[in-house]
């Protein structure tokens, strides 16, 4: 993986927190080399350079650094410290992730929009606000403190994850989310290229440039998706029929429905039900 590559965490559940500390190392000394730890281990550098790598990957990682390693990986020491270093650690669990060379989403990331992308590696802007975090997990009392780390820990990735939109951000992408986020709160009622554009204030084949750049979709292929995967939770939570379903996410025709859904998931909407019920 290279730099600009993200670690994506389903959710729920929510990153479990085990553990945090914060290492001194003095010229010399080398991090120690592990094998499928089992857990994430993130880092971040307070002081001096850390060399480190993992599967084949190599950084250099200074002041305001942080790298977040994998639970499968096999992360070494590239090299000794050539100067007094610092850095902080959490070691957190998470049973269902996934890499990906890019943040933007895609049609099979409908089923759960509230994933939490976080950067493999990330030079923090305002690193004292990571540092501040930090030093407060490190004040806990251990086992009387449960939800104070979990809290802290959330703030810490959330931190993470603002930081890297931040500097991935463009406007481009901006209306593309923006769009995506009209979709999303609006998808029951009826969304044209003309609706989307006055909302948004932009011409209708530049906000298909930004989804499609974005997304891999246009704004009418992204509402579809979404749809779908409405009706997908509905299938499984609820007893209402096909025709009620339908029209619940904004289908006006419920063969119309079934049809789109079958050439989706490759089963009827009932079929579908049925088996993932059994």
């Amino acid at each position: 993986m290279n730099t600009n590559d993200f670690v994506r965490l389903q959710t729920p559940p929510l990153p479990y927190y085990w553990e945090s500390g914060r290492s001194e190392f003095r010229v010399g000394d080398r991090h120690p080399n592990r094998r499928n730890l089992g857990i994430f281990d993130l880092i971040i550098v307070a002081e001096g350079e850390l060399f480190i790598g993992e599967n084949g990957q190599e950084w250099a990682l200074g002041r305001g650094d942080s790298l977040l390693l994998l639970p499968d990986g096999e992360h070494y020491s590239v090299k000794p410290c050539e100067q007094n270093t610092v850095f902080y650690w959490v070691h957190f669990e998470h049973r269902s992730w996934s890499t990906s060379a890019k943040q933007g989403a895609t049609a099979k990331s409908f089923a759960n929009p509230h994933a939490i992308c976080l950067p493999k590696q990330l030079s923090l802007a305002d690193p004292d606000n990571a540092f501040k975090l930090m030093r407060q997990l490190l004040r806990l009392t251990v086992g009387d403190s449960f939800w104070e780390e979990q809290n802290l820990l959330s703030a810490l990735l959330s931190l993470l994850e603002s930081e890297s939109l931040n500097k991935t951000s463009t406007p481009a992408t901006r209306l593309a989310e923006k769009a995506a986020f009209y979709i999303q709160q609006n998808f029951r009622d009826d969304i044209t290229s003309e609706i989307l554009a006055e909302e948004l204030h932009f011409h209708p084949n530049y906000i298909v440039r930004c989804m499609k750049k974005k997304y891999g979709l246009s704004p009418s292929h992204y509402l579809l998706e979404f749809r779908l995967e409405q009706a997908k939770k509905l299938l499984l939570t609820s007893e209402w029929t096909i025709e009620r379903i339908a029209d619940e996410v904004g289908f006006r025709y419920a063969p119309y429905f079934s049809a789109c859904f079958k050439r989706r998931e490759g089963v009827s909407p009932l079929r579908y039900r049925k088996s993932v019920q059994k």
